[in-house]
């Protein structure tokens, strides 16, 4: 698959990289001439121009991109690039600079696919720190939904327990598990919380707390992360 990125900032760029790692090839769009440069110098292909324009979108292969990302931190450059790419048939997402514009661009504006705020997956890492507790934010997926990693240590409040002992509030749902670096998989109910085992897991954003509690508990480390 084919990728446009609008912005060589560091959202752009851990996107790009991602994709590009993914085996997918990727083109970054960047109007500041040493932002371009860098991210050339990470040997991405680069158009240096305003991504605000149709003329540069098509230099960067628009019309053959399965998708544009719209990732600078100017919000009038990230919706004129949507608007563009959607009239050449490509799917959109857009970057926005405050998360109560989150559902006026969802429910209103057809150019745009789907929406992000990265600084809200930034917060959440945030309050892990300062809370406390074995929690890795992997992805904020939308304004009240979050992905969220958990590793069980010797004073989780589950540790010991299978998986059929777990009752998670509210609709939080159990995604994955992993156990000390192992490769993540489908969770049964005979799995055992031991030391080291992971906890993917998806929830509500008002239940994440009471999740937290549930499973780390109040104190330990923070494993800080994200994607």
């Amino acid at each position: 698959m084919r990728f446009v990125i609008v912005g060589a900032g560091r959202v752009g760029l851990r996107t790009a990289r991602a994709i590009r790692e993914s085996d997918h090839e990727v083109v970054i769009v960047e109007a500041d001439a040493e932002m371009a440069g860098q991210a050339q110098r990470n040997s991405f292909d680069v158009i240096e121009g305003d991504g605000a324009i149709e003329e540069t979108l098509v230099d960067a292969g628009i019309a053959e991109a399965d998708a544009l990302g719209a990732l600078t931190g100017d919000l009038n450059t990230n919706f004129a690039a949507c608007t563009i790419a959607n009239h050449h048939d490509c799917r959109t997402v857009m970057r926005i600079d405050e998360d109560y514009r989150e559902d006026i661009y969802r429910t209103y504006v057809n150019e745009v696919d789907e929406v992000i705020y990265p600084e809200r997956l930034g917060a959440i890492v945030a309050k892990n720190a300062l809370i406390g507790g074995n929690i890795r934010a992997i992805a904020d997926i939308e304004q009240n939904l979050q992905l969220v990693e958990f590793t069980i240590n010797d004073s989780s409040p589950m540790h010991g327990y299978s998986l059929s002992e777990l009752e998670l509030p509210g609709k939080a749902e159990l995604l994955a598990i992993g156990t000390n670096g192992d490769p993540l998989r489908v969770p049964t109910a005979d799995d055992t919380l031991e030391v080291g085992t992971q906890l993917v897991i998806l929830s509500d954003s008002d239940k994440m707390d009471d999740v937290r509690s549930i499973i780390v508990g109040e104190g330990g480390q923070t494993a800080l992360g994200g994607a």
